[in-house]
């Protein structure tokens, strides 16, 4: 933010007691919002995901991916076993105004921390929760890790081709959903607590978020005679839409084409084997391999700017499908300001991703990278006592 634009959530205290993914990227948010985010971390070791490698790099002895979801955040080493600094610990709770854990069922309650403990020290206090697959049920002792609860969730039956079993998605989604979906819930309960006075316990899991992410396709599923959904066996991009949606080859790269009409497409992309399906509607679903195969064989004879040129002045939807250099170097991405450089005192400088939200025609920006483990210990115990 600039010096004149006062972050939403300035003042606010976040004490986040998560790791790994889910509540840290939760956190993230809010502190983008100009949340002070003080994060608590174990003194041997810190968060697990210091050392959750996508790749063979670290930066300043821990992974990129921590540095992607941590930064700008402040970090208390406390040892949870240690009397004194559970002590220190619920004394920090009595000034914050959100608290996030992400432990498996059962613990936080070991730890005499969980919501109607907290309730006690601070009335106010906003508490969020995130689980694998909610508080009770046959799961609950199951590893709340992303693959896993993407295998639970159905989701991994709408990605990739008919023959190819379940794909999953290439990234954390349900760790990232989950984050997403509890910072909702805690920004809704500082608008009640702003109104009532009184806190709230937000709770949601990888499971939840991942059903929740589905609706719209579980929605027919429920409404259509339960009926399971066959995705295309050729370059299939959605287990429910006909042809011609899907993404293409072509000579140069691959193309991208969304709801279109066939009878358009037959005419623009001069394909006559496509009239039999073109006043028929209900067989760009029954037929779609087949079309999309017409549809194939003639695109990967131009290059992308090509049927750009053709398709793009009919107002038919399509794009180029970018990889991350192209996304990157593209004038597109360049306007939206997206990336920035944050730096840490021992000479730590990672670029990375910023918020993606603007706060009166403003996105945040911020200098500060990654804690290391306990960086801000003593100057939070002297500021607030502990």
């Amino acid at each position: 933010m600039t010096d004149d634009v006062e972050p939403p959530l300035s003042g606010l205290l976040v004490v986040d007691m998560s790791q790994f993914l889910s509540g840290p990227y939760c956190s993230l948010r809010l502190m983008d919002l100009g949340a002070r985010v003080i994060k608590i971390e174990r003194p041997d070791g810190g968060d697990l995901s210091r050392r959750l490698y996508l790749s063979d790099t670290e930066i300043g002895g821990d992974s990129t991916i921590f540095h992607a979801i941590n930064r700008g955040k402040e970090s208390l080493a406390i040892d949870l076993k240690n009397e004194a600094d559970l002590t220190a610990l619920k004394s920090l709770l009595e000034r914050a105004d959100v608290m996030i854990q992400n432990f498996r069922p059962g613990v936080i309650e070991r730890l005499g921390l969980d919501y109607e403990a907290v309730k006690k020290i601070n009335p106010r206090l906003v508490y969020a929760s995130i689980s694998g697959y909610g508080e009770d049920g046959p799961w609950v002792k199951r590893p709340g890790q992303d693959l896993l609860a993407q295998s639970r969730s159905g989701l991994m039956w709408l990605n990739g081709d008919q023959n190819q079993g379940p794909v999953p998605f290439g990234l954390a989604v349900g760790d990232m959903l989950a984050g997403a979906a509890v910072c909702q819930g805690i920004l809704a309960a500082l608008v009640r607590r702003g109104i009532s006075g009184k806190g709230s316990h937000i709770e949601t899991s990888l499971l939840e978020a991942l059903v929740d992410f589905q609706f719209e396709v579980l929605t027919t599923y429920l409404n259509d005679g339960r009926r399971l959904p066959t995705r295309s066996d050729f370059r299939s991009a959605h287990a429910y839409l006909s042809a011609p949606y899907g993404v293409y080859p072509a000579e140069d790269g691959y193309l991208a084409i969304a709801m279109t009409p066939i009878a358009r497409i037959e005419k623009l992309l001069d394909i006559p084997e496509l009239a039999a399906y073109s006043d028929n509607p209900s067989s760009w679903f029954t037929e779609r391999d087949e079309i999309k195969r017409l549809i194939a064989a003639r695109i990967e004879t131009g290059t992308i700017d090509h049927w750009l040129s053709v398709l793009e002045p009919a107002d038919i939807w399509c794009a180029k499908v970018l990889n991350w250099e192209e996304l990157i170097e593209h004038d597109g991405f360049k306007m939206l300001d997206m990336l920035q450089k944050v730096e840490r005192g021992d000479d730590v400088s990672i670029l990375t991703t910023c918020s993606p939200l603007r706060v009166n025609g403003k996105r945040a920006h911020g200098d500060r990278a990654a804690p290391r483990i306990g960086e801000h210990s003593d100057r939070i115990r002297a500021e607030f006592g502990l």
